[in-house]
């Protein structure tokens, strides 16, 4: 139906037209020639629009401003001897439709200025050209693999380019418009940094490059520095190796690199390990060297117990008793350069009549002794060495200058340690004490008037010195009290000492040691009475029979001619209170026979004091 419109081809959306001006014809509509681009449009012509599947994408897009440099073109100047295209009929495109149709390079919506056409970076990347007055560029173009792009066709000789040739340069130039054509009211000015002509490549593998036409001028702009179509994180200008060669390098790298750390930890904790080892069990990394006196000349003070020690030890002896029953050991000191040793009756006791005594010295010597004599009343016992030179006798003192607290030492062998030196201090005096008794007739009983000391005595130092502080014997050690009897002291008891040592005073030792010398025998001061070791009251009983039924106070003997007689108790001696007849005993027998003696006695109720001379018995 016609409603007074015109009825010829409807225009589509891209070819609608406009004003057109008089002085400017369209040029005529046919193809373009092939490889060529198309010339740029007027500004009030539209742009040939893409396919009907990119029309969506297509934008309105306005001049490009002053300050931004034109994109580069692909188009050439029209050759002179081509005719002036004639105008397009109203219902064709202004432009050929754009074969890549891709935005924001496609056509360019209606009414609006076509963009010149941009095509595309080719695969083998973009050349970058160098900046003007500044160094070539170090690498050629590459494809984003390290190959370099292959160089560019020369153009046609007809003066068109083809659609995807590109200069060797990287750059288009811009082709002059022809002279019907009008010039585009915003055309932006020429770049300003136009570059030098192209270098030479310096690659082995880069293709010389072509230069440039006379006339033309290159242009650079900012997207030319990116390739949107290189390979991700490959600059477009650095070469490299190929695909797949690099990363495998490095692994291998990295491999071998943790597995040196991993080698370089072990070894340094092994080391650490025996260094912290050797530190823990030696205390440092050095030789430790501790501060020390030096050495001195070794001398003591005679008083010290060194010194004491010193001055003693050599006379005294170790004896070693063996007999057809029994063995024991024990200590002894020197008397004299004779070779006289004094010890106790219970050491040599074991070897009887026949037995064996070897005497050992300080030194290490040793040498066979025999018996001189003994007296087992008061535990002492002499023995002899022949043939023995540089004997050193061991001074004697005087027991009954010693006083309470006084400082001793004690020398011996106890268990068979030989030259053990103790020490301690007289810790009481007059204590009487009895030793023995094993036979049960009372011949083997020793009744001594002791000093006690706590310098430690056990068994083997029966016979031993105990010395003062100026190295003088003042007594023999023979007794300990031992813990586990309850009996009172014994000799050779196998218990180790309580600080309860006994010592026979050396004053009545030197009487009975020089007795058994002279006699072989000693002999026993007597006051001539038979005791009631039965009475239990305070003091000592005189008893009604002797051991053979006689009298118990002998007939003429000192008792007798003192007025004493059966029945008195007897209870002190020369001013000491005795409290039983083993005191009695003791208190006599630490005298001579032929000493006058005092004694206090009670008869009836009565107390008396009587005095008499004591007699004398020999010992067994």
């Amino acid at each position: 139906m016609d409603d007074g419109k015109p009825t010829g081809p409807q225009a589509k959306w891209w070819s609608r037209p406009t004003a057109r001006r008089a002085a400017h014809p369209e040029p005529a509509s046919g193809p373009a020639p092939a490889g060529a681009a198309p010339a740029p449009a007027a500004p009030d012509q539209a742009p040939p629009a893409p396919d009907s599947a990119a029309a969506s994408a297509v934008q309105d897009q306005a001049p490009a401003p002053a300050a931004q440099a034109p994109a580069v073109q692909d188009a050439v100047p029209a050759a002179p001897d081509q005719a002036v295209p004639s105008p397009r009929p109203s219902g064709q495109p202004l432009h050929e439709p754009d074969e890549y149709s891709t935005p924001p390079y496609g056509g360019p919506g209606p009414w609006a200025p076509a963009p010149p056409v941009q095509r595309p970076t080719p695969a083998h990347g973009t050349v970058v050209p160098p900046v003007a007055g500044g160094p070539p560029p170090q690498y050629p173009a590459t494809n984003g693999a390290g190959i370099p792009a292959p160089a560019s066709a020369p153009a046609a000789a007809d003066g068109h380019t083809p659609p995807h040739a590109q200069p060797a340069g990287g750059f288009a130039a811009p082709s002059p418009a022809p002279t019907d054509a009008f010039t585009p009211p915003h055309s932006a000015p020429t770049d300003t940094y136009a570059p030098p002509p192209p270098q030479p490549q310096t690659h082995a593998n880069a293709q010389q490059p072509v230069p440039p036409a006379p006339g033309q001028q290159h242009q650079q702009t900012q997207w030319l520095q990116y390739d949107p179509w290189g390979a991700p994180g490959q600059p477009f200008t650095r070469p490299g190796p190929p695909e797949g060669a690099e990363p495998g390098r490095k692994r291998k790298r990295r491999g071998g690199a943790f597995v040196g750390v991993l080698l370089l930890a072990l070894v340094a904790s092994g080391i650490g390990g025996g260094v912290g080892a050797y530190i823990e069990r030696n205390g440092g990394l050095t030789t430790v060297e501790l501060p020390q006196a030096g050495r001195d000349n070794g001398d003591r003070a005679p008083d010290s117990v060194a010194g004491i020690a010193a001055s003693a030890l050599p006379s005294v002896v170790t004896l070693h008793v063996s007999g057809t029953a029994e063995s024991g050991t024990g200590t002894g000191f020197v008397l004299d350069g004779q070779g006289h040793i004094l010890t106790n009756n219970h050491v040599v006791a074991p070897a009887g009549s026949s037995g064996d005594i070897t005497v050992t010295f300080s030194t290490g010597e040793t040498a066979s002794a025999e018996l001189v004599g003994k007296d087992s009343g008061y535990d002492l016992a002499v023995v002899r060495v022949r043939g023995v030179s540089g004997l050193k006798p061991l001074p004697l003192g005087n027991s009954d200058n010693v006083r309470v607290g006084d400082p001793v030492v004690a020398i011996g062998a106890p268990f068979d340690l030989s030259n053990t030196v103790t020490s301690g201090i007289i810790s009481a005096k007059q204590r009487p004490i009895t030793a023995g008794g094993e036979k049960g007739d009372g011949s083997d009983i020793s009744y001594v008037d002791a000093l006690q000391t706590d310098a430690p005595i056990n068994p083997g130092n029966s016979g031993g010195p105990l010395v003062d502080s100026k190295a003088h014997v003042i007594g023999i050690n023979s007794a300990i009290r031992a813990a586990d009897s309850g009996q009172g002291p014994e000799s050779g008891g196998q218990s180790g000492s309580i600080g309860l040592g006994f010592a026979i005073p050396i004053n009545q030792g030197k009487r009975v040691a020089e007795e058994l010398i002279s006699t072989g025998k000693a002999t026993h001061p007597v006051i001539g009475v038979t005791l009631d070791m039965k009475y239990t009251g305070d003091g000592a009983k005189v008893g009604t029979k002797d051991a053979d039924g006689g009298p118990a106070v002998a007939k003429d003997g000192p008792a007798d001619k003192a007025g004493i007689k059966s029945g008195d108790v007897i209870t002190q001696v020369e001013g000491q209170r005795v409290h039983s007849g083993e005191e009695l005993i003791v208190k006599i027998r630490a005298h001579r026979p032929g000493d006058d003696l005092d004694l206090k006695l009670t008869r009836g109720g009565e107390e008396r004091t009587v005095t008499l001379k004591l007699g004398s018995a020999s010992g067994t």
